[in-house]
């Protein structure tokens, strides 16, 4: 009998851009994690003959799948930015499974005994929250009638006060088992989905899945482990322009788009990854029938900005 996997990678590859970005997350995970650790890319089912073949391509050499998941209908509106909780809540035979934002990249040798930690749900801070007062809590843990924590935490790049705590949903790691009879997925899908309801909290939308995620921890029962910031370095923001420290032991980049890759000189990085488990720079170029003139001079990454589903510089 196959024995069940400590941790399975999840990440989201759909759209011009974060499909591509998830090859390069995908040779960085291949590049710095045993071998064991396995990695699945998800795409909504009615955009999955969307997928550029070279994606798929580097899926396929490099032991991953993508897999086609339900979006239509599973939020009272449409909502792309909800397609991590989508993919948390996919079924997996794994321990543990770690959702990944696509434009993340791991720089160094790591391994899931760095992120799991048993009873526990491993994220990092969020890195501010310019878009709420702090009152807001009162209406998001209200919806749940539980009281507001007394715990205050400063977040990973605005530290002038500690505030409730506020988590990153760039990388979350978290058991797959049951708690209590509740799978942590299903707590966070209902979280979110009770919340969005919540006429009284403001821009609930797209910061849906990060203020749900404490909710959820302690809704399933849970509680977490605030990973340290060199396991998830988010840039960008007041970041921006600054190359990254030297004297810390950064394992991990959150770096938003390829502009800000390029500018802490980690693009040619991502590319030599690539090539490496891989036999190309380019995505596109592993499906050279498809190529154009163009395409094959194109990077396979493309700076997303403030692309439709991505991130703003106030999130993660």
């Amino acid at each position: 009998m196959t024995q069940k996997p400590r941790l399975t990678f999840i990440y989201i590859a759909e759209g011009p851009e974060y499909q591509f970005m998830a090859v390069h997350l995908l040779a960085s995970l291949r590049e710095h994690f045993p071998k064991d650790v396995r990695a699945i890319g998800y795409c909504p089912e009615h955009t999955f003959d969307q997928i550029h073949p070279g994606v798929l391509k580097a899926h396929e050499l490099m032991g991953a799948e993508i897999r086609p998941m339900r979006t239509e209908g599973m939020w009272d509106t449409p909502y792309g930015h909800g397609n991590k909780i989508l993919a948390a809540l996919q079924p997996r035979d794994s321990e543990y499974s770690a959702f990944v934002d696509s434009d993340v990249l791991f720089l160094k040798s790591n391994s899931p005994e760095e992120l799991i930690s048993p009873g526990k749900v491993s994220c990092s801070m969020a890195a501010s929250m310019l878009w709420a007062p702090q009152t807001i809590w009162d209406d998001v843990y209200g919806a749940f009638d539980m009281p507001v924590p007394e715990e205050r935490l400063r977040l990973m790049r605005d530290r002038r006060k500690a505030v409730v705590p506020y988590f990153s949903s760039g990388l979350v790691v978290f058991p797959e088992g049951p708690v209590d009879g509740k799978r942590f997925a299903d707590v966070w899908y209902d979280t979110a989905r009770i919340l969005d309801r919540v006429e009284e909290i403001p821009k609930r939308r797209p910061y849906l899945d990060q203020i749900s995620l404490p909710l959820a921890i302690r809704r399933a029962g849970l509680d977490v482990n605030i990973l340290p910031e060199e396991q998830h370095y988010i840039l960008g923001g007041v970041l921006r322009g600054r190359p990254l420290p030297e004297d810390r032991d950064i394992r991990t980049i959150h770096y938003r788009g390829t502009k800000i890759l390029d500018e802490v000189g980690k693009l040619p990085y991502a590319r030599k990854m690539l090539k490496r488990h891989t036999g190309s720079r380019y995505v596109r170029r592993l499906a050279p029938e498809t190529a154009t003139e163009d395409s094959v001079s194109a990077d396979g990454i493309a700076d997303t900005g403030l692309a439709e589903g991505g991130i703003t510089d106030t999130e993660s």
